[in-house]
């Protein structure tokens, strides 16, 4: 067993993760609107300015992290403020950009002491591991820049967990990701993965932290340009007199401004929220798979609990090829371990035993049970794909109902696709040759808000049989059929039509082109005497001919 060092932390007293302007508070953020399980928190100050487009699919979990009750003096005297504080080492400029984003903080404390809470579980072992590294103390609060250090946190930009990885660079900085299992979302795979990355782009940036932290947000490429860029020109090229997007511009600010607060606290009329400086979780090794609703059990917690301080499990049960480790808090390891050791290697998963059907085969009986086909060959030695009516399978299935299991991949989906919007609700079911724009032209809505109500990316990869919900408004009818002559290529009367050449940038497809020009696909090909089929290049130039009274 290791043990992780990890406290009862809850930031001062209010901060969030992604950062909201209050009036004319905070003036560099971009004004995409956050999606929140706290609804009854949010305001239209809020939801006006959000940096960073995060879905927060699930509410949060209240912790039973001590078992030993304590009073307010001991509390006050041993905590984490006054060791984060004594090692803060970066300067706060006087710059606009950064008192702006002091002042939302301030004038929101109920928010900082909201997302204290949700990272009560971590920041201790985010401090420990910073200053194992000999990393800025500074960045234990880039968890609340990126994620309201909510670990199920995703963006529309496909990036997951507290620290906001893309799946590409969690691949590179070693976060395992499969159908069981996102390491993405993994406290202790992603807190890894995250110092190895700003290790990384900090020797990029020959030792500048700012540089380094701004391309933790917008890439090192696009800071390096920037950097380039302001040398040709003779201008100075430090990260406040960089031309970088309008998020970035916002990002490094939103953290040094949480620095000064922590500092000097006093100075804003806030008290931080006292937390223990000592560990409260633990690291445990449960050698394989194991069932997360009997984990749960052997713990004395509740489902929600467990799956709250493991959130990199997407399923009803560990990875069977790990990692084979639990966070759990430090007063239930040694009541976990010892009923851990009485299970039998077959008690750990729940079983089932299926005859097979004629016309069954592993894919849909793997579906059936929510359960992987090479699973099920592992448990019953089946080599290829070859099974037999009549015979039995030998099937792991979930211990529990899988609405159970409110934090899994699945469970989160379904909380999201049930959430009341305004329109009449309709359910799509992907078919082979399915994409997301064909879908919003065929119910004449959005294919991002399609993703949005489905809560993925409008990247994401569709699944043959997947169930998407689809709202449509019933009240827009000439809107709808203006939407649909622009997409179908009649042309309304109206229409002040631009032929213009368009530069694909990385990440660009056919449809995410025609989605922001309202164009068809086929029109794309046709112009161009490109097919849909190939990859488009970055910097590839394509012409198009756009109505430009329906693309503002």
């Amino acid at each position: 067993m290791k043990y992780l060092l990890l406290p009862v932390v809850v930031l001062l007293a209010g901060c969030q993760s992604l950062s909201q302007s209050d009036g004319n508070a905070i003036t560099d953020n971009s004004d995409s609107q956050v999606e929140t399980a706290h609804p009854v928190e949010i305001n239209q100050a809020l939801l006006a300015d959000e940096s960073i487009d995060v879905i927060h699919p699930v509410a949060d979990v209240d912790f039973s992290l001590n078992n030993t009750l304590k009073d307010q003096k001991a509390i006050d005297e041993n905590n984490i403020w006054p060791r984060i504080r004594s090692q803060l080492t970066f300067d706060i400029p006087n710059q606009k950009r950064l008192v702006s984003q002091r002042n939302w903080y301030v004038k929101h404390p109920s928010y900082l002491k909201r997302v204290a809470k949700r990272a009560e579980p971590f920041l201790y072992y985010i401090v420990q591991e910073l200053e194992k590294n000999d990393m800025p103390i500074e960045l234990a609060f880039l968890p609340i820049v990126e994620s309201a250090f909510d670990p199920f946190a995703y963006s529309h930009g496909r990036a997951s967990g507290m620290w906001q990885f893309v799946p590409g660079t969690g691949e590179r900085f070693g976060m395992k990701q499969n159908w069981w299992y996102d390491g993405r979302r993994d406290v202790v795979a992603s807190t890894e993965g995250a110092i190895q990355y700003l290790k990384y782009l900090h020797k990029f940036f020959d030792g500048d932290w700012m540089l380094a932290l701004a391309a933790y947000n917008s890439g090192e490429g696009r800071v390096r340009k920037a950097v380039r860029k302001n040398k040709r020109l003779g201008k100075p090229t430090d990260f406040w007199s960089l031309d970088l997007p309008k998020e970035t511009r916002a990002y490094v600010p939103k953290l040094l401004a949480l620095a000064d607060i922590v500092k000097r606290p006093e100075d804003f009329n806030l008290s931080l929220y006292s937390i223990d400086n000592k560990s409260v979780l633990s690291q445990v090794d449960i050698k394989s798979q194991l069932d997360l609703a009997k984990a749960a059990t052997l713990a004395g917690l509740s489902l929600a609990e467990l799956q709250r301080l493991n959130p990199g499990f997407n399923r009803w049960a560990t990875d069977p090829d790990g990692p084979h480790r639990l966070l759990l808090p430090s007063h239930s390891v040694a009541k976990f371990e010892l009923g851990l050791n009485k299970l039998s290697k077959k008690d750990r998963l729940a079983w089932q035993r299926y005859k097979i059907k004629s016309g069954d085969n592993l894919g849909l009986i793997a579906n059936k049970f929510n359960t992987r086909v090479d699973l099920i060959q592992q448990v019953n030695n089946i080599k290829g794909n070859q099974i037999r009516a009549g015979k039995h399978l030998l099937i792991p299935v979930a211990a529990k109902s899988l609405d159970s299991y409110v934090f899994s991949q699945e469970q989160r989906i379904a909380k999201k696709q049930n959430r009341p919007q305004k329109g009449r609700k309709l359910v799509h079911t992907v078919k082979s040759g399915d994409n997301l724009w064909d879908i919003g032209r065929k119910y004449k809505v959005n294919s991002k808000s399609i993703a949005k109500w489905n809560g993925f990316a409008p990247r994401d990869t569709l699944k043959l049989g997947q169930k998407l919900v689809i709202w449509q408004k019933s009240n827009t009818k000439s809107n709808k059929s203006n939407y649909a002559n622009s997409k179908t290529g009649n042309r309304v009367e109206n229409a002040i039509m631009r032929n213009i050449t368009y530069k694909v940038l990385r990440g660009d497809s056919f449809a995410r082109i025609a989605d922001k020009f309202n164009v068809r696909i086929s029109d794309i090909e046709r112009w161009n005497n490109l097919d849909r089929k190939k990859y488009l290049q970055p910097g590839q130039r394509l012409k198009l001919s756009v109505d430009v009274t329906n693309n503002i």
